[in-house]
């Protein structure tokens, strides 16, 4: 027989009476804990949900294997790592990659079969790409001894000998201060070829030759090619210049990994058959001292890159024996190299030799392309339509005089970072477009990824931000002690030349290849909506072997994507022994280990 609502009170009254009673103190008792815990929330994000945020789930499948694993310490106000394994719900077989190179194995570098079949090497053509098919997804060794970078800014001066074992360029340039091995340590004395008594007394000898350069607020984005291991860059960073040092892999064995282990901006690359990879009038300044580059053959096609991508009114610095010395050769390069300026319209500005008998010549592009057309022979000739646009990713060298824009030199550094960029389309829209992203940007950057997430800034210095658009997210971390090399993938709108005109240094690349980088290179990957085009276009399991080649051990990478690109990356992930952590079904965290495959296979 039914009971009724009030015989139910009647009959049970005080059972009742005592369990609402419990209801309510435990009540309270949650919701007073509540009133103390931490906020949950680390990552800020422009969507808002009803439901709140879940449970961060962080996990590492298997222990690292190192001799001395990274951990990271507690962040306030932030997760902290968890080992708690979750197992890997699909199967991948990796192996170790082999041979003479493959502790520093660069697929599209050292593809040695594409090498060998080349008919020529007269114009540096086994310096450039060769990507192998399919992509290799063999993991490259650690280096014997390796260790937990020294950080930044005692890396400018001495990095781990065990890090970068490579003493050929010690012996090669033992009288020219690159470079010297003390103890467990590579130092680096701040010399070079060109700088006999330092690179401060160097750039300040430019400065002093000609003021108007004024480091650091009128130049603020350098190229130096042929940078050895890059101490021009690393020393003009205390004077607020971003320097893009750039040399190829060659006989001078690791000059850029030595550049990237000691936290300096760098880039493999070579002027050869083939256009480098960064847009049009970006450079404030590009430097040469003795690069070894002929800047006068094959129709003078090396010297007019560099009239591409230099900014109007930019300067070029030439310090090299043609300069200053008188013999037969050095003459005759000098006469050939005043030829080919004044046919590019480039003014000689200043030439001068110091007091250590090393001189330089400064040129300066035009700024009006008007002077292009009052020449008396159009040689080299202008370029036409199909020359002048902005691509440089596999794009033969042209020989043809780029005109400058019609646009005005960005604002003083600092001021040019958030200003309107010269070279942003005029429509009022893209203007608005462009204020939101950077507001966007620092606030994600300021709430979400330094005061919460669970990173340890202080042993990040080389970032790269893998689908930088604007750059707004290396903008918004230009106060911390570290720098972004900011990608525009080559499959999206092109938005380098804004970055550049930020004062900020980026390339462009096609991430369904390998990077013109060594491994272990960068201590943060960041990519917002990049994959879900991507993945249209190569697998992700390529990429994410891309991914942790460059990444350093105890390295982190933040993705914001889709769930959908999420859940496929994740699994990879694991499988390589990276912790990971998600958040708000829009965030992912990831950390890599010290974790290698043993010898031949090895099933995770």
């Amino acid at each position: 027989m039914g009971i009724s609502v009030p015989s139910f009170f009647k009959e049970r009254k005080f059972p009742f009476i005592f369990t609402l009673s419990l209801l309510l103190v435990c009540f309270t008792v949650l919701l007073f804990t509540n009133t103390n815990t931490p906020d949950p929330h680390f990552f800020y994000s422009d969507v808002q949900t009803s439901s709140p945020a879940q449970p961060i789930v962080i996990a590492s499948p298997l222990p690292a294997q190192a001799s001395n694993p990274i951990t990271a310490p507690p962040i306030q106000n932030g997760p902290v790592w968890d080992e708690t394994s979750i197992p890997v719900s699909v199967n991948f077989n990796w192996r170790l990659c082999t041979g003479s190179v493959a502790v520093d194995y660069i697929p599209c570098l050292d593809n040695f079969q594409a090498i060998k079949a080349l008919k020529s090497r007269r114009h540096m053509e086994h310096r450039e790409r060769y990507c192998p098919q399919p992509s290799p997804r063999c993991l490259e060794p650690l280096p014997k001894g390796y260790k937990v970078p020294v950080p930044w800014p005692e890396s400018r001066d001495m990095i781990w000998y065990d890090n970068v074992p490579h003493p050929k360029l010690v012996e090669y340039k033992k009288d020219q201060n690159w470079v010297k091995i003390s103890d467990d340590y590579l130092i680096f004395p701040g010399g070079g070829t060109q700088f006999k008594e330092g690179v401060n007394h160097y750039t300040d000898f430019i400065e002093k030759t000609l003021p108007v350069i004024e480091w650091g607020r009128h130049v603020r984005v350098v190229l130096d090619v042929g940078c050895g291991v890059a101490s021009f860059g690393g020393y003009l960073l205390d004077r607020n210049v971003i320097t893009m040092s750039f040399a190829p892999k060659d006989e001078h064995e690791a000059q850029i990994q030595f550049a990237l282990e000691r936290g300096i901006p760098a880039t493999l690359s070579v002027i050869g058959t083939q256009r480098l990879t960064f847009p049009d009038n970006a450079y404030d300044l590009i430097h040469c001292a003795r690069c070894r580059v002929h800047w006068d053959a094959d129709g003078g096609k090396p010297l007019l890159e560099l009239n591409r991508i230099l900014r109007p009114g930019g300067f070029f610095i030439w310090s090299a024996t043609p300069v200053y010395r008188d013999d037969e050769r050095d003459k005759l390069v000098w006469k050939s190299m005043v030829a080919l300026t004044r046919s590019m319209c480039w003014d000689v500005v200043a030439k001068t030799v110091d007091s250590t008998g090393i001189g330089l010549v400064i040129y300066r592009k035009p700024i009006s392309f008007v002077r292009y057309f009052k020449r008396k022979e159009n040689k080299p000739p202008i370029c036409g339509p199909k020359d002048r646009k902005n691509s440089s990713w596999y794009v033969p060298l042209s020989t043809c005089v780029t005109l400058p824009p019609r646009s005005s030199w960005p604002l003083p550094w600092p001021n040019r970072l958030t200003s309107k960029p010269p070279s942003l389309a005029t429509n009022p829209e893209a203007e608005e477009m462009f204020y939101k992203d950077t507001i966007h940007w620092s606030a994600l950057v300021s709430d979400a990824y330094l005061n919460n997430a669970a990173i340890n800034w202080s042993s990040v210095r080389n970032v790269m931000d893998m689908n930088a658009g604007y750059g707004g997210f290396a903008a918004a971390l230009t106060d911390q002690l570290l720098w972004v090399m900011n990608v525009v993938p080559v499959h999206v709108p092109d938005t380098l030349s804004v970055i550049f005109d930020r004062g900020l240094i980026g390339i462009y690349h096609d991430w369904c290849e390998s990077l013109n980088t060594y491994p272990r290179t960068y201590d943060l990957l960041h990519s917002s909506f990049l994959f879900e085009n991507l993945s249209q276009r190569c697998d992700m399991i390529d990429v994410v072997v891309e991914m942790d080649r460059i990444l350093r051990p105890g390295g982190y990478l933040v993705v914001q994507d889709t769930m959908e690109m999420i859940n496929k990356m994740r699994p990879i992930l694991h499988s390589l022994h990276w912790s990971t952590a998600l958040h708000k079904d829009q965030f992912l965290f990831g950390k890599k280990g010290f974790w290698r495959p043993g010898r031949g296979s090895s099933k995770s």
